[in-house]
């Protein structure tokens, strides 16, 4: 099965909603709104940024004179694909080395693994990797990414479970330069986004990252499980706010996952959606193209 499909599959859930609810209507009226505003609430887009959105396409239906549902659903696609389509900066496009890339999160949404299979597509690239183990909190962090880098043929650089987290940075930093490194992924601690204390830590963190090397980081990833909902807005409020986010990775959108989530996620923060997660396998973290998103959670009217 390939990446759209799986893609299609994981939101068939949304899918299916949109179609039961709108798809009965065949007029342009209250109620064709009314059920595509409720569709987009059962997809987890959130209830303030549904008004939002039926107002804008209320008001471009207006400026483009359509008058029929097709169209009035098709340029729904075509606003949140717009919505979802947002540009920065990438690896390539940065001359210094190392390029560094802090991965951030709260606890169970994947990071580990989530560097792991970045390591592995920059490795497929060329690129020199080194992989740092700045989660020093969790029992068994730094063996799994141990795995992991060794699995990629990256190097790495630890230190005990425990050691302050920005030292590990910076011995990566350095490491890093000598070694002629091309990219360097920081783990972190799965700090809970409600955790004073261990937020504190994080911009321990990027304040020892940045004394060392100004440019960096480049990237700073927060990686959110698309089947927590909502709840990945609050994620992203409290590290945007403790970090300065300029990228998101999406996990799990192979399971239950409604999708509604991204749509929010770059609404609110105008961050672009670096990789989506489909599946275990560790070609399974994929780039993200937001049409053939759009067109997984809504098909065709």
């Amino acid at each position: 099965m390939g990446l759209f499909d799986r893609l299609k599959e994981g939101l068939s859930k949304t899918r299916s909603q949109f179609g039961s609810f709108v798809k009965n209507e065949n007029a342009l009226n209250s109620d064709f709104f009314e059920a595509l505003e409720e569709a987009m609430l059962s997809a987890d887009i959130g209830m303030d940024l549904c008004g939002r959105i039926i107002d804008d396409l209320l008001i471009e239906i207006k400026n483009r004179g359509i008058s029929d549902t097709v169209g009035a659903y098709n340029l729904m696609k075509e606003m949140l694909t717009e919505d979802l389509t947002v540009t920065r900066l990438a690896a390539e496009d940065f001359p210094p080395k190392p390029w560094v890339i802090l991965v951030v999160g709260v606890n169970g949404v994947g990071k580990t693994t989530t560097i792991g299979k970045l390591a592995s597509e920059l490795r497929s690239q060329g690129k020199k990797v080194m992989l740092g183990a700045a989660d020093t909190f969790r029992a068994g962090a730094i063996e799994q990414l141990k795995i992991w880098a060794d699995r990629t043929q990256s190097d790495f650089v630890a230190q005990h479970e425990g050691a302050d987290a920005a030292s590990v940075a910076f011995d990566a930093m350095e490491a890093a330069k000598n070694r002629d490194v091309d990219v360097l992924i920081l783990d972190t601690a799965g700090r809970l986004h409600v955790k004073v204390n261990l937020m504190n830590e994080l911009e321990k963190i990027l304040r020892v990252i940045k004394r060392n090397t100004p440019h960096a980081p480049n990237e700073i990833l927060l990686v959110v499980d698309a089947t927590t909902g909502q709840n990945a807005i609050k994620q992203a409020e409290v590290f945007n706010a403790a970090a300065g986010l300029t990228g998101l990775v999406i996990t799990k959108l192979d399971g239950t996952a409604k999708g509604g989530v991204a749509i929010a996620l770059t609404r609110r923060f105008n961050v672009p959606i670096r990789k989506i997660g489909v599946g275990e396998g560790i070609d399974d973290l994929q780039d993200f193209h937001p049409k053939e998103y759009i067109e997984a959670m809504f098909g065709e009217l």
